[in-house]
């Protein structure tokens, strides 16, 4: 995300900006909590959960290398909704909240960038509302393979069927036939956790989105959100 800001933007922040490893479950804000970071990922990828008051979750929205986590520290908010989950260990960019806020209140490059990213992000909220409401478990797990290697290099994700039935607010024993089902079709392999994809296209084809809006706004950060 932030390679495609002009250098002399970027500069300013370069002093404050972070390397960072995160590891796989790690929590970087929690629900309810002021972020003191915001981190844009490389390699990694990070969930946004919202949390019942039963303790149970799901997700709202994966966040990799194309955005930011911790929109609510230049959006205005006292604390986030959502707590920000580690899905995909892998590397970010962390920058001190204080910094960001200074300079979301200038009208250039940075802000237009901040606030684009976050008309994606609600676009892509809305959608998994949509589809979390219409859609069937084996579309829910396509769609959420699909969201996954649109933010990593490779065709395989690591990912347990239990951590995706949370990830999605199923029981796992939907995921566990959902999976069987896109296996024996030979769109996917699943073995101890990874699962690779084979065949894309169909994965895309089979999600069949009702779900999808008449219009894409936002050019193409928003429209690589539509699963």
């Amino acid at each position: 995300m932030l390679a495609d800001l002009p250098e002399a933007d970027l500069a300013g922040w370069a002093a404050d900006l972070q390397p960072v490893k995160l590891s796989l479950g790690q929590v970087l804000c929690e629900s309810g909590s002021t972020a003191a970071y915001v981190y844009f990922p490389t390699t990694a990828i990070v969930s946004l959960l919202y949390l019942t008051q039963d303790g149970e979750s799901t997700e709202i929205a994966v966040v990799g290398r194309d955005g930011v986590v911790g929109i609510s520290v230049f959006m205005g908010g006292n604390g986030t909704p959502s707590r920000s989950v580690v899905q995909s260990a892998g590397e970010a960019l962390r920058l001190p909240a204080h910094r960001v806020k200074q300079e979301i209140t200038q009208a250039g490059a940075i802000q237009a960038m901040l606030l684009g990213y976050t008309q994606s992000l609600m676009a892509q909220m809305a959608q998994t509302a949509a589809c979390n409401r219409y859609h069937s478990i084996d579309q829910l797990l396509c769609r959420r393979l699909l969201m996954g290697l649109d933010r990593l290099p490779s065709e395989a994700l690591m990912m347990t069927q239990e951590l995706l039935a949370n990830l999605l607010g199923v029981r796992r024993e939907g995921v566990t036939a959902a999976a069987l089902r896109l296996s024996q079709a030979g769109l996917i392999s699943y073995s101890r956790g990874r699962i690779a994809v084979l065949d894309r296209a169909s994965l895309e084809q089979r999600v069949a989105n009702p779900a999808q809006p008449a219009k894409q706004r936002g050019g193409a950060a928003l429209m690589s959100q539509q699963a």
